[in-house]
């Protein structure tokens, strides 16, 4: 029997079609990865393909890990020399050959979140900017913007001439990037951007990946911005055999710059590539499919499919609705305790996904009430610890001594009574001469004004001195070995904080394990290498697959996963979709929301779960929602359980309780005071005005007076800074129109809006 006659037509199809371009829609499940490695096998085993000349890209380093051992199982000898790679991971691997052609070195660090964020409070504090009008998090939100749009330091500028809520970003902008330069590092925007910026900028490097490249293969396409899109398109260029992947129904990431026009638009692109639908379904019951079709039909920006399988209807989807959110979380946890100690089951074929983290703490306490193992999937990041980024710190400053965001982090680490006044001092006399801070460091007894100072540095500039000549001997779990014992890291740790000192030099002691893991697992290892691959793990890449444990976790880290049984917690208007989704004008925004609660759907095999509640506390707050409308987009048939049709109007509403009244633009809010010891039936948005002690026809809710007015700018907490355009006067309440730095042009109410003028 032919390797290929496991293949369902469609993905056989997908297989054997290998020149030119191809899209190949496929639905969640419907075994996309089998039909990406089989293609790769057929291009070797049948077509002659060069292992080399191939090139498999994905997003995260689990599903690259997945695609690679499939590859060599399929293909065995010289599998090796495909590339499968995660596209940070395979920009890494080109810029450490030639980006010291745009100026950068090649031993360039890798800077996470936290990094960036002190580049950006020295930025601030330098250019003496407001923090409290101009948040940290909105600068690296607007840079990161820019950077997914391929929009330059000099494009930026242009574009905010005469604006000046937006040269303040431009200018941040620029000084964030020549930092950046300065201390030879690159953000994880930067990895993409970069290698975009080589490749035209060299010719001859771009021709030479192009020869190599000669079939391209691109995974979760949907999830591309466009830097990626360029990418993927200069290095197709010149054959023009690029297979992309994906599911426009489960393009979830448009926050972070995700374009799902690179999907839906891809034909326009390549007017001459193929499309080939998979559309059987390997992972769920039909029962789960056709709730997953109902709801995402709704979405009218998609490319039209059904999910079908062959495993039959299956049981019908389970939908309770709780009085409260304590309520929902208890019956979670005892269900879930259920299915293990009655049914057998494990705890790991169970999922608890929701919309936000803040939902994750009654159902923890519920776990633990009940005795039931979990894991939180978005916690604090192992590499994110304190312990372990202070000993990657000391390793990048070994590494690459231009990195002053880590110099500046171990400086003290232990302690060694270098004050602000010394490091001004250093940095005063680094931009003088033109160098880095470290250079400075090691010229100190040069410095005028240090005086004793100098005695404290001189010893840790010999640390990192002959860290870095042993470094040439040691392999990196040595090397980590080594700082811990030089610096007396254990017993920092205890003097640091002696409750958690235990757990501290056990993450330590797992860095240590991980370097030995890479040392056994890569041909040529080293310390710039070993940092690349550390800077680019994820959240899920850390997910114990092994452990008998319940997972809890947000929809979007769901994605690419799959449990027999998933619950669904919060399927409310307001919480999911939320508040600022359905105030919002941009109908995209709600399409965006939809295709979450579809991935939400087809992570289930077999059992599938929506829970929500009547009550729940927001923000110290008791709200009433409806069962939100993805439930009730669902055929009824389907649903063990009903759905009410609308919020009621009649609910029961005690003292400091307050309802919320959904709109099509806007969502009202009434908080109810009773003027007596009894409960009030409300009955309609009149009724509550009543009751709140407002005549009908008043015009009480909407603010007497606004504190801006068209011409100023404002800033949202979701949107950020802005320009008003028009305020206008309604029944209930000011509309008011602001053209947004970053989110463009957005309608809303000012009463939900809650606009700040900057």
């Amino acid at each position: 029997m032919s390797l290929y006659d496991t293949l369902n037509r469609e993905q056989k199809q997908a297989v054997m079609t290998t020149e030119g371009p191809l899209l190949i829609l496929a639905g969640a499940g419907s075994g996309k990865t089998r039909a990406l490695t089989h293609r790769i096998a057929y291009l070797i085993g049948e077509m002659g393909v060069r292992p080399w000349n191939i090139l498999a890209i994905t997003f995260t380093n689990k599903a690259a890990g997945e695609m690679r051992e499939r590859v060599d199982s399929l293909v065995g000898f010289g599998a090796d020399q495909v590339w499968v790679s995660t596209f940070h991971a395979a920009c890494v691997r080109i810029l450490r050959r030639y980006i010291d052609r745009i100026g950068y070195g090649n031993d360039f660090t890798i800077y996470d979140t936290d990094d960036q964020k002190v580049v950006i409070k020295g930025i601030c504090k330098n250019r003496n900017i407001d923090t409290k009008i101009y948040k940290g998090k909105s600068f690296l939100n607007a840079i990161s913007s820019a950077k997914d749009k391929l929009v330059g330091v000099r494009e930026y500028e242009l574009d905010a001439a005469g604006d000046y809520g937006k040269a303040v970003y431009a200018g941040v902008y620029r000084e964030y990037q020549e930092t950046m330069q300065r201390n030879n590092a690159l953000d994880f925007d930067d990895i993409i951007v970069k290698t975009v910026e080589l490749f035209k900028s060299c010719p001859e490097v771009l021709a030479s990946y192009q020869e190599r490249f000669r079939y391209i293969m691109v995974d979760e396409y949907q999830d591309t911005n466009l830097a990626q899109f360029e990418l993927v398109r200069l290095l197709a260029e010149k054959y023009r055999n690029l297979c992309v992947v994906g599911d426009d129904d489960q393009s979830i990431y448009r926050f972070r710059g995700a374009n799902i026009r690179n999907i839906l638009d891809f034909e326009q692109y390549f007017p001459e590539a193929a499309v080939i639908k998979l559309e059987q379904n390997y992972r769920s019951t039909q029962s789960i499919l056709d709730a997953a079709n109902a709801v995402i039909g709704n979405n009218t920006g998609r490319k039209e499919k059904a999910l079908w399988t062959d495993k039959g209807a299956g049981n019908k989807i389970c939908l309770r609705q709780f009085e409260t959110a304590y309520e929902e979380a208890e019956y979670i946890a005892e269900d879930i305790a259920r299915r293990v100690n009655k049914e057998g089951g494990r705890y790991s074929d169970c999922a608890v996904l929701y919309r936000t983290n803040a939902q994750a703490r009654l159902l923890e306490e519920r776990m633990i009430f009940e005795g039931i193992p979990y894991n939180v999937v978005g916690g604090t990041n192992f590499y994110s610890r304190m312990e372990v980024k202070d000993i990657l710190a000391y390793l990048k400053t070994v590494d690459n001594g231009r990195d002053e965001v880590a110099l500046r982090r171990i400086i003290n680490v232990p302690r060694r009574g270098i004050g602000a006044a010394t490091l001004e001092k250093l940095e005063d006399y680094a931009q003088l001469m033109d160098i880095s801070l470290y250079d400075a460091m090691t010229r100190a007894d040069d410095i005028m004004g240090l005086g004793k100072a100098g005695a404290k540095i001189r010893p840790f500039v010999q640390l990192i001195e002959g860290l870095r000549r042993q470094q040439k001997e040691l392999t990196v779990a040595e090397l980590i070995r080594e700082i811990v014992d030089r610096i007396g890291y254990d017993d920092y740790l205890e003097d640091y904080d002696d409750s958690d000192s235990e757990d501290r030099i056990g993450n330590v002691d797992e860095l240590i394990t991980k370097a030995v893991v890479y040392q056994d697992t890569h041909e040529e290892p080293n310390l710039t290498e070993f940092l690349a691959e550390v800077a680019l793990v994820a959240d899920i890449d850390n997910v114990d697959g092994d452990a008998d444990k319940v997972l809890l976790m947000t929809l979007h880290s769901a994605k690419g996963l799959e449990f027999p049984n998933v619950y669904l917690a919060g399927m409310e208007d307001g919480l999911f979709p939320g508040y600022l989704t359905i105030a919002s004008d941009d109908p995209q925004d709600m399409e965006e929301e939809r295709r979450l609660a579809y991935v939400g759907i087809t992570r289930a095999m077999k059992n599938l779960t929506l829970t929500c509640a009547k009550m729940r506390m927001i923000r110290g707050e008791t709200q009433y929602n409806a069962v939100s409308r993805f439930v009730r987009e669902i055929p009824p048939q389907l649903l063990d359980g009903k759905a009410p049709e609308r919020p009621r109007r009649d609910e029961i509403l005690t003292d400091g309780e307050e309802i919320v009244d959904f709109r099509p633009k806007a969502v009202f809010r009434t908080r109810v005071t009773p003027k007596a010891d009894k409960p009030y039936i409300a009955q309609g948005i009149d009724s509550l005005n009543r009751l709140a002690g407002i005549s009908k026809g008043a015009q009480t809710q909407v603010p007497q007076t606004l504190e801006y007015a068209a011409g100023d700018r404002v800033t949202h907490v979701k949107y950020g800074v802005g320009t008003v355009l028009l305020v206008e006067r309604e029944p209930r309440d000011y509309k008011v129109t602001v053209d947004f730095d970053r989110a463009g042009q957005k309608i809303m109410y000012a009463s939900f809006a809650k606009l700040k003028r900057v």
